[in-house]
């Protein structure tokens, strides 16, 4: 107050006046209160979008059901010396992304809920600009994860690639239009056979498959080859597959470590048949390994189902007598 004026020469206020002066005052503690309470609420959105995201994390990777320990994989923990390792590289990868997701979309729904525009704000909100730290993080954090999965694929890779030397079994798969042959080079015997026969009754299919045995806790070599178009040799259970391609040969190494009767197919479209163009593979005990081999060796199966048998015997690498 002016000490010059006396209070009797005080202006005094119009009613009207004092009514908008009031009202003012009252807009911008209601306005003021508005704000504080959308803070407040922003807060508590962001606490339990966090809390829920986190709840979802962990409920997803408490390893409610065997299913989800193995990431929806078939149940292959020790059916060769490699699944293990396969299991581990895949549900590892899973827990990372889903974390990396996890982050990535809290971060989304905070500054959402953060930055929304409020109650009584008008125009353009303020403009971020060039920020290093953020794109120090944009950056860094994208190239550790690929060059996480980078080094981590390439350790198991080759380790699951690595060339066993002097294997105890040695076997030549060759795949046709819509089968397997089986050639068993170290005991001489092979088996040749023919697709699924679907007679309309399902328990029966199996039966007439060929069938592929294994001795358990041997190092196994198989050599993959196709007489005729791509093909892909499968076992579902050993979590591993190779492609075939006419005129040239892969290889597979490992070691059955789990008895039982496991499903292979070709896992290449190869034509009208391809969905019939299934195998069964036995790991069995190495008594029962060479009984089997001395039943194809008294059913007439003995020698080697050569190349003679090939589709496209005028490939590169061929027929050495029609390599132009």
């Amino acid at each position: 107050m002016p000490q010059d004026l006396a209070p009797a020469e005080i202006p005094s206020l119009k009613p009207l006046q004092m009514a908008n002066l009031a009202g003012g005052f009252g807009v911008n503690l209601e306005l003021s209160a508005a704000i504080l309470k959308g803070i407040s609420v922003t807060k508590k959105l962001g606490r339990l979008a966090f809390a829920g995201i986190s709840a979802s994390l962990v409920l997803a990777l408490s390893g409610c059901s065997p299913e989800l320990e193995r990431g929806f994989l078939p149940d292959a923990s020790g059916v060769t010396n490699h699944t293990d390792r396969i299991i581990g590289l895949w549900t590892t990868s899973w827990i990372v992304l889903l974390g990396v997701g996890a982050v990535a979309w809290g971060l989304l729904a905070w500054a959402l809920l953060a930055y929304r525009r409020k109650k009584g704000e008008t125009g353009i909100p303020q403009q971020l600009r060039y920020n290093m730290p953020i794109e120090a993080l944009f950056t860094a954090v994208p190239l550790i994860l690929v060059l996480g999965f980078f080094a981590f694929t390439a350790r198991d890779t080759a380790a699951i690639e690595a060339k066993t030397e002097n294997p105890d079994v040695h076997i030549h798969v060759i795949a046709k239009q819509w089968s397997w042959d089986f050639n068993y080079v170290d005991e001489n015997v092979y088996e040749s056979g023919i697709q699924a026969q679907f007679t309309g009754v399902e328990e029966n299919v199996m039966e007439t498959l060929p069938t592929l045995y294994l001795p358990v806790g041997k190092t196994v070599q198989i050599d993959l080859s196709s007489r005729d178009v791509i093909h892909s040799f499968w076992v579902v259970e050993f979590l591993y597959k190779k492609d075939m391609f006419p005129g040239q040969q892969n290889e597979m190494y490992f070691t059955p470590l789990k008895e039982g009767t496991y499903v292979g197919k070709c896992a290449e479209l190869c034509g009208e048949y391809h969905s019939m163009m299934l195998f069964n593979v036995k790991v069995v005990s190495e008594a029962e390994y060479d009984r089997q081999m001395a039943a194809l060796a008294a059913k007439g199966n003995v020698g080697q189902l050569s190349t003679d048998y090939d589709r496209n015997q005028n490939l590169p690498g061929g027929n050495p007598e029609i390599r132009g």
